[in-house]
């Protein structure tokens, strides 16, 4: 039998080791603190999707007196037809709790804004996501269209793939061919999801850009590296609303 002073000294040494052993396990840098952001995304019914797009115009105001709209827009390519893709801020999962608690006793909000949109919807869906540690939220310059790319990625997390996605995005943005609003890791919903939100002043200038950076050396060695780890990717071009916070 050991001795009292040795089985203390193993346990001891074990629990101070734990962290290192656990920390093999993480998936990669993290922010810190709890702020998320929600992708909301509504699919319309082909007739209604103006009216849908009046009434919250209208009456969106009733909706962000209680929590942050980053963005709204309206699908122009890419997947479905008659979609509005929204993202709202929140500090914490807290305080999305608080925001629905509220919506739910707010009578204006409720006969103004939901129940007449209601009807209008065919399907909806949500998905929580975090800005990667690497990356802050920017505002375009002016007005323009927006690509929402979202890449599967393998399991394993960004201790995975971090890397390699991070050269690649940057290739495109230190580079000048496109400009980064946010990259965003899913949190709820299909996992190892990575959202990037692209600007561009145009349509055009997107697919210009796109072109060029084909043909770029730097990208290409970039994005070669990167897909080693890629499943599936799919984007969207996004119109904004006149009332979006991000134009």
């Amino acid at each position: 039998m050991l001795p009292l002073r040795s089985v203390l000294a193993r346990a001891l040494t074990s629990r101070t080791l734990a962290p290192q052993v656990c920390s093999s396990f993480a998936t990669g840098p993290r922010q810190n603190d709890g702020t998320f952001y929600e992708f909301c995304t509504y699919s319309l019914k082909p007739s209604k999707m103006n009216e849908f797009m009046e009434n919250i115009k209208k009456n969106m105001h009733l909706r962000t007196a209680h929590s942050e709209l980053v963005g709204c827009w309206s699908v122009e390519f890419g997947g479905r037809m008659n979609k509005v893709f929204h993202i709202w801020k929140y500090e914490n999962f807290a305080h999305r709790t608080a925001v629905q608690k509220a919506l739910a006793k707010d009578k204006e909000w409720q006969e103004q804004f939901l129940i007449p949109n209601l009807a209008l919807i065919e399907k909806q869906e949500s998905e929580i996501t975090y800005l990667v540690p690497w990356c802050k939220l920017e505002k375009p310059p002016k007005e323009g269209v927006y690509e929402l790319a979202s890449f599967q990625m393998k399991p394993g997390g960004p201790a995975l793939w971090g890397d390699a996605f991070k050269r690649a995005v940057h290739a495109h943005v230190n580079l000048g061919y496109t400009k980064l609003v946010g990259v965003f890791h899913a949190e709820y919903g299909a996992l190892n999801t990575v959202h990037v939100l692209w600007w561009n002043e145009s349509a055009d200038s997107r697919a210009a850009g796109r072109h060029h950076s084909h043909e770029d050396p730097r990208v290409v060695a970039a994005v070669r590296e990167s897909v080693n780890y890629l499943v599936s990717q799919q984007n969207m071009l996004l119109i904004p609303a006149s009332f979006s916070p991000l134009k």
